[in-house]
C-alpha cells in the first residue's frame, strides 16, 4: 500500500478508473477522457475533450486481410495464378502497411471510422518557445490466446539466459505478415507446399483475430492507467511549483489500442503549429511493473530508433536522480511514441519491466491495480518533472 502523497493520487486515479471498459471508441473510454479532463483541470490545467475519428480495432482489418490471403490460396490452388499471387501481396502489403501506421489504406477504404477521445491539457509557461508534450493513453485492449504468458514464464524456469540476452519482444507480427506473403510466392511458383503453408499461417492469424475482436476490455491498470495517473501526479506537481519557461501539453489519447488511432488524431491537429526544433515528447506507456526502461527503438517489421541525443538526455536525468532506468531494449510491438518519431520529433518511450524483464499481465484480465508497482509509477513521474524543468533551463 504506497503511503506517499503522489502514491495515494496515483492509486486513487487507477483504482477509479480500472472499472470501467474501456475499448477504443467505446462510451466507456469517453467517460474515461471525461474524468481525466475533470482531474487535470482540477490542478490548474486548460483542459479540453477532443474529438477525432478513430477505428475500434486492429483486428477486423487485420482479420479480414487474413480471410482475403486464404481465399487467394484457395484460388490459386485451383488454377487462378495471377488472382492468386496478386491478392496475396496485396494482402500482405496491406498488412503492413496497417501495422506501421502507414497510411492504412485498407481500414479507411473499407471500414466505418467512429470516434475517439483525447484529453488535450495545457500548463507551464503558455508563452515559452519550447513545450513538453506526455502522452499516455485510457483506452484498454481486449485479452486473447496470444497473449497467454505461460510460455514465456515456462521458458524464464529453465533457460533465463536466454532471457537475458535477449533485446527486443518476439516479433509477433512476422508470422502475419507472412501467411499470404508466401501464398503469393507458393502461386507465382507453383510451390503447393509454400502457398499451403501461407494459408495456414493465414488461417491461424485470422483465428487469432477473430478471438481478440470478440473480446471486452481488460481492466488495464499499468496498460495504460499507470501512465493516465502519471499525467494527473505531473499537472500537480506543475500547479504546486510553476515551471517557467516551458509550456507542457499532458495528453492522454483514445483508440491507442487500435494502433494509434488517438494520437494521430492529434498529430493531424496539433502537429502544424508544434515546431520541431522546439517540442519534446515523451510517452508514459505501461510503467507500472516495476523497473523502468527507456526504449532504444520500436517498430512491428522494422525497427525504428528513437533519436540518441534525447534518450541521452533523459537517461542523464534519471541518473542525477538516482533511478534506475534500463536502456538497451527495443519492442517490436508500437507505441503512441511512434507517431511524433515518425514526424521528426525528440522522443522518449518509457516502459516498465520486472525482474524477468516481463511485462506481467500484459493484456489480460489480471491487469488489476494490486498488481501495479506504484514506485516505479512515481519513478516516472519524478523523472518526466526533472526532464521538464531542465527543458526549460537548458536552452
Amino acid at each position: 500500500m504506497a503511503t506517499t502523497r503522489d502514491g495515494e493520487l496515483l492509486q486513487d486515479v487507477i483504482g477509479s478508473l480500472a472499472t470501467m471498459p474501456r475499448l477504443p471508441t467505446s462510451p466507456g473510454e469517453r467517460e474515461a477522457a471525461r474524468i481525466i479532463r475533470a482531474d487535470l483541470a482540477r490542478y490548474g490545467c486548460r483542459a479540453t475533450i477532443e474529438e477525432v475519428p478513430a477505428y475500434s480495432s486492429y483486428a477486423w482489418p487485420i482479420g479480414l486481410l487474413c480471410a482475403a490471403s486464404v481465399a487467394s490460396g484457395w484460388a490459386g490452388g485451383r488454377g487462378r495464378r495471377i488472382l492468386g499471387t496478386i491478392g496475396g501481396a496485396a494482402a500482405a502489403a496491406a498488412i503492413v502497411d496497417d501495422i506501421t501506421g502507414g497510411r492504412m489504406a485498407f481500414r479507411r477504404w473499407f471500414l466505418r471510422p467512429r470516434t475517439a477521445w483525447n484529453v488535450v491539457a495545457e500548463t507551464g509557461d503558455r508563452a515559452a518557445t519550447r513545450t513538453l508534450v506526455v502522452l499516455a493513453h485510457h483506452d484498454a485492449a481486449p485479452s486473447g490466446l496470444v497473449f497467454d504468458q505461460r510460455a514465456q514464464e515456462w521458458l524464464a524456469d529453465r533457460r533465463p539466459e536466454l532471457l537475458d540476452a535477449a533485446k527486443s519482444n518476439p516479433p509477433l507480427w512476422w508470422p502475419v505478415i507472412a501467411g499470404p506473403a508466401l501464398v503469393s510466392l507458393g502461386t507465382a511458383t507453383r510451390r503447393a507446399g509454400l502457398r499451403r503453408t501461407g494459408m495456414a499461417l493465414s488461417l491461424a492469424s485470422l483465428a487469432a483475430m477473430v478471438d481478440i475482436a470478440a473480446r471486452p476490455a481488460v481492466p488495464g491498470a499499468n496498460d495504460n492507467l499507470t501512465g493516465v495517473a502519471a499525467l494527473v501526479a505531473l499537472a500537480r506537481a506543475f500547479d504546486v511549483d510553476p515551471v517557467p519557461g516551458l509550456r507542457v501539453l499532458l495528453v492522454s489519447a483514445g483508440a491507442e489500442e487500435a494502433l494509434q488511432e488517438g494520437i494521430r488524431g492529434f498529430a493531424r491537429r496539433h502537429f502544424p503549429r508544434l515546431r520541431r526544433d522546439g517540442t519534446f515528447f515523451v510517452n508514459l506507456d505501461t510503467v507500472g511493473s516495476g523497473r523502468l526502461v527507456l526504449l532504444e527503438g520500436e517498430g512491428p517489421v522494422q525497427m525504428h530508433d528513437y533519436p540518441e541525443e534525447f534518450k541521452t538526455f533523459v537517461s542523464d536525468r534519471a541518473s542525477a536522480l538516482g533511478i534506475d532506468l534500463l536502456r538497451g531494449l527495443r519492442s517490436r510491438n508500437s507505441t503512441d511514441g511512434a507517431v511524433p518519431l515518425r514526424h521528426g520529433y525528440p522522443t522518449a518511450t518509457i516502459v516498465s519491466v520486472d525482474h524477468r524483464r516481463f511485462i506481467p499481465h500484459y493484456h489480460l484480465n489480471t491487469d488489476l491495480p494490486e498488481h501495479v508497482d506504484l514506485t516505479s509509477v512515481e519513478a516516472a513521474v519524478t523523472l518526466v518533472e526533472a526532464v521538464a524543468r531542465h527543458l526549460a533551463v537548458d536552452r
